[in-house]
């Protein structure tokens, strides 16, 4: 029997509809939380929605107006709230001198004023109820950079700066907040960039696959559900004395001297 660890509780999800979203509101539903999702497409909401009989609205995280009626909207559904998860994020490619200068700005609206403004909206509802839990999902490139994503790497870094002010600041009134940074994970996000990948090497997208897993200890990628346990421990009351820090789960791969990658084939 699954434990019912968020009984009872009203959580906000955005960038709901798919992937890691997705998995953490099925999760989320699962131990008895009451959910809305949001996020810009209507067709994927909607069919989350129905399968698993969460609300959902539309809602561009980089605009705080609407952030602030997506907050209205799940007290309203919910009858309260008690969890934020900041899902919503966006990945363009380029170095600096090849970002578009357009993406970059919509890297930083989304994936940084995004959690601000959503943060913002829901504080108010929190500070009076005197507790609240926010789990701000960030990314692996927060603790270091690949090649060619430098809008990414930036806006995610800058995540967790926000997460451990927000802590510091509001955790007197009960609230508190995380980050969470996946690694390599099976979504639709990441099968589009195996193709890419598989393409640029003239190899199948199982061999890409292998490729950007195969220094990783564990040696794979994770399922979405697995994200979605780190995303229910952190907002549960499992975790009631952990706040302003980051839960890694990236299959080891911060472990790895990549110093002696040199030394692989002989291991």
């Amino acid at each position: 029997m699954t434990a019912k660890t968020l009984q009872g509780k009203k959580a906000l999800i955005t960038g709901g509809g798919t992937g890691i979203g997705a998995a953490i509101a099925r999760r989320f539903v699962e131990v008895g939380a009451a959910v809305l999702i949001t996020g810009r497409r209507r067709e994927p909401l909607q069919r989350l929605s129905e399968e698993i009989g969460c609300h959902f609205c539309i809602c561009d995280v980089a605009d705080y107006a609407q952030c602030q009626t997506a907050v209205k909207s799940a007290i309203e559904c919910l009858g309260g709230l008690d969890i934020l998860v900041a899902n919503a994020g966006v990945l363009f490619e380029g170095s600096v001198t090849e970002q578009d200068l357009a993406q970059w700005q919509s890297s930083l609206d989304i994936n940084v004023t995004g959690v601000m403004n959503m943060a913002r909206a829901v504080l108010p509802a929190m500070e009076q109820n005197r507790a609240g839990a926010i789990v701000n999902v960030a990314s692996v490139a927060a603790m270091a950079s690949g090649p060619g994503v430098s809008s990414y790497v930036t806006s995610k870094t800058a995540v967790l700066g926000l997460t451990r002010s927000l802590a510091v600041d509001y955790g007197p009134m009960g609230i508190r907040v995380n980050s969470l940074c996946p690694g390599w994970v099976r979504t639709p996000m990441s099968d589009e960039e195996m193709k890419v990948l598989a393409r640029k090497r003239g190899i199948s997208v199982v061999e890409a696959t292998r490729e950007v897993t195969r220094f990783l200890p564990l040696g794979r990628m994770a399922e979405v559900e697995e994200i979605a346990d780190c995303a229910e421990f952190l907002a549960s009351e499992r975790s009631s004395f952990v706040t302003g820090t980051t839960l890694l789960a990236d299959g080891g791969g911060q472990a790895v001297d990549v110093g002696t990658l040199a030394f692989e084939a002989q291991l």
